[in-house]
């Protein structure tokens, strides 16, 4: 039986464990090791639990580099400066036991394909990586977001790379040799229904306001419930069972629009809210809306956003169109089905199997 291992610094999203649940239900061995714990309640398998600063000089460094590091270009990572090189260095170090210690107990050089999901090794100097490479095993690079935008590929990586994925479309434009796939979603794990409730209400659950365009979505909104009755509820930073709760008796919902350094487009988000009948709005640049075809997406920019607010809240038969149809593309585009069948078509022309 061929067993793959998913490393990723965190089960962003539950996206990593996605691909994990995938492997299995088609009969591969799988496991995921997160480096870091996600804090918002995602599944996990295996995790070094490192601790990840929280104190508001840490936080206010990544907001930094997300806010100033977006660039279509493509970027190899490294240090900014003798400071950061230093803090990694000695991060690898303190962290070497443990990581050391977790692939021995795990046996983690005994899987066959290697995933690193965000494209970032254990260790900075890819130590890891260069092992599973002397050691004639498959390893693949798949990106799912900020991690190609803003820090950019560690080019060590890459070059022993035998496949590179990416989740994201703006990433063909950044980085030539990367492969689309739609992210595997288990559609089947969620109740559709259409929600009938008199006042409407919209959801919108931004992880990053800027990102979401969330600051003017809200503008948006207090325009719009000037001429129209619905229920406008803004979710942020709650637990992932409890979100889906309130999502569950939400009509609609918005993804982003407006939004910073994100691009454009949809995540699991907004295929949760497709799974369970619920029609959203998000931005698309054209060639992204025409790249993702007979896509379910209301599409909307800041302009328009308003306008198509009113038109669905008013009018129950153009919800329930948009329902049956986002859940129905879901079923065809991003099921498990689906997305097993395109990786082994990578893993096949790329003599991964």
């Amino acid at each position: 039986m061929t067993k793959i291992l998913h490393i990723a610094p965190q089960n962003t999203a539950g996206m990593p464990m996605d691909f994990v649940k995938m492997h299995r239900q088609f009969g591969f061995e799988s496991n995921l090791i997160t480096i870091y714990k996600n804090k918002l309640n995602f599944e996990e398998d295996i995790s070094l639990n490192l601790e990840l600063p929280q104190n508001k000089l840490a936080k206010k460094w990544r907001d930094k580099k997300i806010s100033s590091d977006v660039t279509p270009a493509l970027k190899v990572y490294k240090p900014k400066n003798i400071a950061e090189e230093v803090f990694f260095a000695l991060r690898d170090l303190k962290n070497k036991k443990k990581i050391s210690s977790l692939i021995d107990e795990y046996s983690l050089f005994d899987y066959d394909i290697y995933h690193f999901d965000g494209g970032m090794d254990f260790f900075r100097n890819i130590s890891f990586a260069k092992e599973l490479k002397k050691r004639k095993k498959k390893i693949v690079c798949c990106y799912f977001g900020s991690d190609l935008r803003t820090r950019g590929i560690f080019k060590e990586l890459e070059e022993i790379s035998d496949l590179l994925l990416t989740v994201e479309y703006d990433h063909l434009f950044i980085h030539k040799n990367v492969n689309y796939i739609f992210f595997p979603f288990d559609v089947n794990g969620f109740q559709f229904r259409i929600n009938s409730n008199k006042v409407k209400k919209i959801v919108h659950s931004p992880t990053n306001r800027a990102f979401k365009g969330t600051d003017k979505i809200l503008k948006v909104i207090d325009e719009a419930q000037k001429e129209a009755k619905f229920e406008f509820l803004l979710l942020e930073n709650i637990d992932r069972e409890k979100l889906l709760e309130i999502k569950s008796q939400c009509a609609l919902a918005i993804d982003q629009v407006g939004g910073e350094m994100g691009g454009s487009g949809y995540g699991k988000n907004s295929i949760e809210n497709l799974s369970m009948g619920i029609p959203t709005f998000t931005e698309f640049f054209d060639d992204y809306y025409n790249f993702i075809k007979d896509n379910p997406f209301i599409n909307s920019n800041i302009k328009n956003l308003k306008s198509n607010i009113l038109r669905f809240v008013r009018d129950e038969k153009l919800i329930e169109e948009f329902a049956n149809k986002g859940r129905k593309w879901v079923e065809t585009t991003h099921s498990f089905e689906a997305v097993n069948d395109k990786l082994l078509e990578y893993y096949r022309n790329f003599k991964i199997l």
